[in-house]
Formats: structure tokens, C-alpha cells, sequence
């Protein structure tokens, strides 16, 4: 398929990292990786693996509302991208509802943006692309 495009992770919004992070531990046989701060998206995240692991920083973020409503659980699924941009472009063009009509800092200084989960299926779906080294 013309520009596919790798799963990058998968994202579990848990009430505490230090409570969640052994468990994820075990089950993927990865060690969690140093907890990152992203104040712009309210969240202390860790990495298992392929696991991302959100701590909302507080109940009025957007992590926050998703556990009060849903409890924890999965909270997005991340596709990895090596041109965010034209990406975009081209999902908006095909109706494709953006969240973020452009990139933001992410976790490891990637570049991030969300897809509304009304246009993926009730999902909700991030694209990633890498930071150089």
C-alpha cells in the first residue's frame, strides 16, 4: 500500500506511572523508560516498549477527563510518519477531521498530531514522526 506506515505505539492512560509501569514491565519484558513531563499536554508519560504509558497531570486535562469517564484503559493508537506535514494535508483533503492541523512537541521530542476519533472509527489515532538523532 502506498505510503503505509508502522505502528509506533499504543497508549494506556493509567492514574499513576509508578503503579502501572511494573505491570508493563512484566508483561512486555521491557524496562520503563525515565518519566517525561509534557506540560502543554498535561501527562507524565513513560515508555514500556511499544507501550506509552499517560499520567494525567491533573483531573482538567485531557488525560484527566478520559480516566474519570472511562477509567484506565487504552487511549490512543500511534502510526508512524516521516513527513507529518504532507500527511496532514492529505487527510484533511480527504475529510480526514484533525485535532491538530499542526505538529506539536511530543514525548522524546517528536513531532505529534491527533486524528478526531468521529473520523477513524471511534479511535483515536496519532501520527508520529521521529525526531532526527
Amino acid at each position: 500500500v502506498e505510503g503505509a506506515r508502522d505502528l509506533d505505539h499504543v497508549a494506556v492512560a493509567v492514574a499513576s506511572l509508578e503503579e502501572a509501569a511494573g505491570l508493563f514491565e512484566f508483561l512486555s519484558g521491557h524496562l520503563r523508560t525515565p518519566p517525561e513531563t509534557l506540560e502543554a499536554q498535561g501527562v507524565r508519560v513513560c515508555f514500556c516498549g511499544p507501550v506509552e504509558l499517560l499520567e494525567p497531570l491533573g483531573p482538567d486535562t485531557a488525560v484527566g477527563r478520559f480516566l474519570a469517564k472511562r477509567g484506565p484503559g487504552l487511549h490512543h493508537v500511534a502510526y508512524r510518519t516521516h513527513d507529518i506535514l504532507a500527511d496532514l494535508e492529505r487527510l484533511s483533503s480527504q475529510g480526514v477531521e484533525l485535532i491538530d492541523a499542526l505538529p506539536r512537541r511530543g514525548a522524546r521530542g517528536h513531532h505529534v498530531a491527533f486524528l478526531h476519533p468521529r473520523s477513524t472509527g471511534g479511535i483515536l489515532v496519532e501520527l508520529v514522526q521521529h525526531a532526527a538523532p
